[in-house]
């Protein structure tokens, strides 16, 4: 009887994809369609894209910012010579999405670019291009078949090694965790200190199980590595994740799923640093380049855990882990003072941004190991766990 439960609703989802897929190809041949008629009838070709912001710099408590609405229209003409190379890229771009959906294959952002590198020139105006394709199809970028990296030309057990993980710069996770994803086990449980891909498919991924208490995000690859040689998800059954960096679009939709299915409280560790700060941003109220796709992807969970301005005085950090803002550093951290989001909806984050700005100073998360080499997963971690459960009684 469970089998064939699961066969059906295998058989359902696979349904759904059909459907979802020859709605885009249907709309992708009636954009294609109406491209061709203004040119038959010599009307002026013109392209209307949506825009989108998840913030703009109105401080006031009714700024019009909305995840769900375009902020207006950018309209494309062959009349400005930037325009028409622009719609030169997207209907080439398209033509290639379309034959992605027709034939239910996946590729990379990066092959896209390698399809006709000399046309494209950058991988930032594929990037471009994919984006507005997603805004005229009304969708998301795997809806289209495109993803970061493509893993179906890399094996679930190559990817297990930890030096392979790294060389294709692939976020990770750990902890008390197992899930399915197209089929493949994956069981963090019986070793929850080993690192495990994160899934690129985050729409195949099924029957989650859990018995962790949170989830804590950190920022770097190194912090990770920290933790899990300090057997931290043993000794605090918890899942931790990394998106080395800035997170791809995979591991936000992730960890979005695990907050939906788990309901877990969820923190980030990041350093105290504005590049830091962005990407703890990124989480939560998603990126601007994406901002169309912002609802699905932003974390509005997410506390930030650390590392604070405020923190170099209370842990008694030495003064020789400081080091300087730079002026691209303090260009940054004035530019995101100004984010609606940030007075409107966490205004200590903002407090403590400013905090940075005034000081002059920044410090990364392994200054914390000045104190001593396991402080970060000992001490330091395990308090701001304690202060957030605390404030939540």
């Amino acid at each position: 009887m469970l089998k064939w439960k699961q066969s059906k609703k295998m058989e359902g989802n696979r349904r759904r994809s059909h459907l979802e897929r020859h709605d885009l190809l249907r709309k992708i041949k009636e954009f294609c369609k109406s491209i061709l008629k203004d040119i038959t009838e010599r009307r002026s070709l013109s392209i209307s894209i949506n825009q989108f912001r998840n913030y703009c710099k109105n401080l006031d408590a009714h700024c019009s910012c909305s995840y769900d609405f375009p902020q207006g229209q950018e309209i494309l003409t062959l009349e400005k010579q930037c325009h028409a190379r622009r719609i030169d890229i997207l209907l080439s771009v398209l033509l290639i999405v379309q034959k992605l959906l027709q034939e239910n294959i996946h590729m990379s952002k990066r092959d896209i670019y390698y399809m006709h590198p000399s046309l494209y020139s950058e991988q930032s105006i594929v990037d471009q291009a994919i984006n507005d394709i997603c805004i005229l199809l009304q969708c998301s970028r795997h809806n289209i078949n495109v993803v970061g990296i493509c893993w179906e030309r890399v094996s679930s057990s190559y990817l297990k090694n930890l030096e392979n993980l790294l060389f294709y710069h692939v976020s990770m996770v750990m902890g008390w965790l197992r899930f399915l994803e197209s089929g493949a086990k994956f069981d963090c449980i019986n070793s929850p200190n080993d690192a495990h891909p994160i899934p690129t498919f985050v729409e195949k991924v099924k029957d989650i199980v859990s018995t962790a208490n949170y989830i804590l995000v950190v920022e770097k690859e190194s912090v990770f590595h920290r933790l899990a040689n300090d057997q931290y998800c043993t000794r605090n059954r918890c899942i931790v994740i990394t998106g080395r960096g800035y997170p791809d679009i995979s591991t936000r939709r992730f960890l979005r799923l695990l907050i939906e299915k788990l309901r877990l409280p969820t923190f980030c560790l990041v350093d105290c640093d504005p590049y830091g700060f962005d990407i703890l941003t990124t989480y939560r109220f998603g990126s601007m380049q994406m901002a169309y796709d912002a609802k699905f992807l932003r974390i509005p969970e997410m506390h930030w855990l650390g590392a604070f301005p405020s923190d170099f005085e209370k842990y008694g950090l030495p003064k020789n882990c400081r080091l300087k803002l730079t002026v691209e550093d303090t260009r940054k951290t004035e530019a995101m003072l100004h984010r609606c989001y940030l007075q409107r909806e966490v205004p200590h984050w903002r407090s403590e941004l400013e905090l940075m700005l005034q000081s002059g100073v920044k410090f990364e998360i392994e200054a914390f190991c000045a104190c001593s080499f396991s402080f970060l997963s000992e001490k330091y971690i395990p308090s701001k766990i304690q202060e957030f459960e605390r404030l939540a009684v």
